[in-house]
């Protein structure tokens, strides 16, 4: 995760990067709804559940992660903020990663920050194919390299500005305030880091995969000790269990939405609709396993953790499993921390793995100096 070392021509977003933060709300915005979520320390190493909202959004609004309807955005983040009743203002919020360029480079190590600082602006240079000054630059010390004693790896990330313009725009005339920008692949991988005590020996030296299925991506995220080794999107996503509940059922789009989320529908829809969606999205986990099998070294995941709205369905996580014979499980992050009084804990259960992005985000508020 990119906690924001420097931002080159940052201009007006200059304070989105720093990596001390205030009290702030977790804003995930998706194509299909906004997410909010609030977490406060509960003690030492302990985290409490504050509060979390989920508000719908109107169709294409977001696309593709741009903000096609500012003002619709806006005020479904102003209702959303309502709903989640906080005090808070401040947010962090995350660009999908499609927005994103990131590279990993080698540099050497010990380098004072400033010649650190100007290297990364150099090597952004021959990655990035817009002007700098369209862009918001930013980059983050990983570690040692691996093969590489005297080097040191640094990811860089860069977004065109315009895009942390429109989120930032959309959170102002809501009346809130972005206090940090992020990736929304990185900021699941935070919360990831809550549920690897769940795993043998932490998940050491195994490769587990990260697989949200949205609305329209399923996108997968494959770590190895703590870092992406493996990134990939696949149009696949929930919209196609929407669009199969209207061509069956004489549905509208929003009351196949509607229905899919609160049931009562006819006794064949489990049947003949979404056990085969089921089956389908199976499939689409086992293809990427695949692709990562045939373009890196690896022939071989632990473990597949699923999240985004798809994952809350009922014995998905059994259906991938017996597809890929890997071991799979249903995200939730949130289960070893208390919960106010606000929070239902069988909502949040329903609605956790689709809230990996927002707490990762919340997390942010307990990034060191």
């Amino acid at each position: 995760m990119l906690k924001g070392k420097f931002t080159f021509n940052a201009d007006v977003l200059e304070k989105l990067f720093k990596p001390r933060t205030p009290a702030l709300i977790g804003v995930d915005i998706s194509s299909s709804a906004i997410k909010m979520l609030e977490i406060a320390e509960a003690g030492k190493g302990m985290y409490r559940v504050e509060h979390y909202a989920i508000e719908p959004l109107p169709k294409d609004s977001v696309a593709d992660g741009n903000i096609n309807n500012l003002d619709a955005v806006s005020e479904a983040l102003r209702r959303c903020h309502k709903r989640l009743g906080s005090h808070l203002r401040n947010l962090a919020m995350a660009l999908p990663n499609a927005a994103v360029i990131s590279k990993k480079i080698l540099v050497p190590a010990g380098q004072r920050e400033e010649d650190l600082e100007l290297q990364v602006e150099t090597e952004a240079n021959q990655y990035i194919p817009f002007s700098l000054d369209e862009v918001n630059l930013d980059f983050q010390v990983v570690g040692p390299a691996p093969n590489s004693p005297e080097d040191v790896e640094v990811m860089i990330a860069a977004s065109r500005k315009d895009k942390i313009e429109d989120c930032v725009a959309a959170a102002e005339a809501a009346g809130l305030k972005v206090v940090v920008m992020d990736v929304d692949i990185f900021a699941s991988q935070a919360a990831f880091e809550l549920m690897a005590s769940r795993f043998p020996d932490k998940g050491k030296d195994r490769n587990i995969a990260i697989v949200d299925v949205g609305a329209t991506i399923m996108n997968v995220n494959i770590l190895r000790n703590g870092q992406s080794i493996y990134m990939r999107e696949q149009p696949f996503g929930g919209n196609q269990l929407t669009q199969e509940i209207q061509n069956k059922f004489g549905l509208s789009p929003e009351e196949a939405e509607a229905a899919k989320r609160a049931g009562g529908l006819p006794d064949s829809y489990e049947s003949e609709v979404l056990r085969p969606f089921m089956d389908m999205l199976a499939l689409e986990v086992a293809r990427a396993l695949q692709f990562f099998f045939t373009s890196t070294q690896f022939n071989q995941v632990h473990h597949i953790v699923l999240s985004g709205g798809c994952a809350a369905i009922p014995g998905i996580d059994e259906v991938v499993a017996k597809r890929t014979q890997v071991s799979a499980m249903v995200a939730n992050p949130f289960a070893n921390m208390a919960l106010s009084s606000r929070v239902r804990p069988k909502n949040l259960s329903q609605d956790a793995p689709s809230l990996m992005v927002a707490c990762g985000l919340a997390m942010r508020r307990f990034d060191p100096s």
